[in-house]
């Protein structure tokens, strides 16, 4: 890492004042917008040379600003419109997407019932796969009794591999991730062979708001800065 290496997590502008923003806008030293013309003239071919993907950031883009209300009032008075849920139908609908898999945690079996409930009453097919499915112990990839959650009894293997095989399997259109652990959510992802969405994270302490802590940084989570 260089300090002319990007990371815009860092940025001294305000957000509209930004270059990335507007053609006369400021940057600092490290902006990839200055830094990047290369890769950034190479991420555009990619889209030109791609139909199927120019489609899908085209329809991402058109569902980013549906997502807001009040457009028509100017920037600055825009308000939020679309849950999360509601905003992955919507994407889903424009992209004439028919079978949504939905790949999700056990811990989460109760909130996957609803959310199945939810897509199919909105007419998609719904092909759900829970993270135990396969029952292989956690001793086939190497686990110790002393690792496990319920130690000194069998435990079934979290397996993201084989939800996204069988999301392949079936041939779905879109995937939903809902509650996956750190990790196996990597996992799905490098094996699904569909494109991916996610509807809600695994935070087990912060009731899947992981956000919570970032946004306490400087009071009750002190501890993590």
């Amino acid at each position: 890492m260089t300090s002319l290496s990007p990371n815009c997590a860092r940025c001294p502008y305000r957000a509209a004042e930004r270059l990335c923003r507007k053609e006369e806008g400021s940057a600092p030293d490290f902006c990839p917008t200055v830094n990047k013309s290369g890769l950034i003239q190479q991420s555009l071919s990619e889209y030109k040379n791609d139909p199927a993907l120019m489609e899908f950031a085209r329809q991402s883009s058109i569902q980013e600003s549906e997502g807001y209300a009040n457009r028509e009032a100017g920037y600055e008075n825009v308000r939020p419109a679309m849950t999360r849920i509601e905003e992955i139908t919507a994407f889903a609908r424009k992209m004439d997407y028919q079978r949504l898999g939905l790949a999700f945690c056990i811990g989460l079996r109760k909130e996957a019932a609803v959310v199945e409930k939810i897509f199919s009453a909105r007419g998609f097919e719904i092909i759900s796969a829970a993270c135990k499915a396969g029952r292989i112990p956690k001793e086939k990839i190497g686990i110790r009794d002393e690792q496990k959650i319920a130690m000194g009894k069998p435990e079934a293997m979290c397996n993201p591999v084989l939800q996204a095989m069988i999301m392949n399997e079936e041939k779905t259109d879109f995937n939903v991730m809902l509650g996956l652990c750190v990790g196996h959510d990597s996992l799905f992802l490098k094996y699904s062979e569909a494109l991916c969405t996610v509807l809600a994270v695994k935070d087990r302490l912060l009731g899947h708001n992981p956000l919570a802590a970032v946004y306490q940084a400087d009071s009750y989570y002190r501890c993590l800065r």
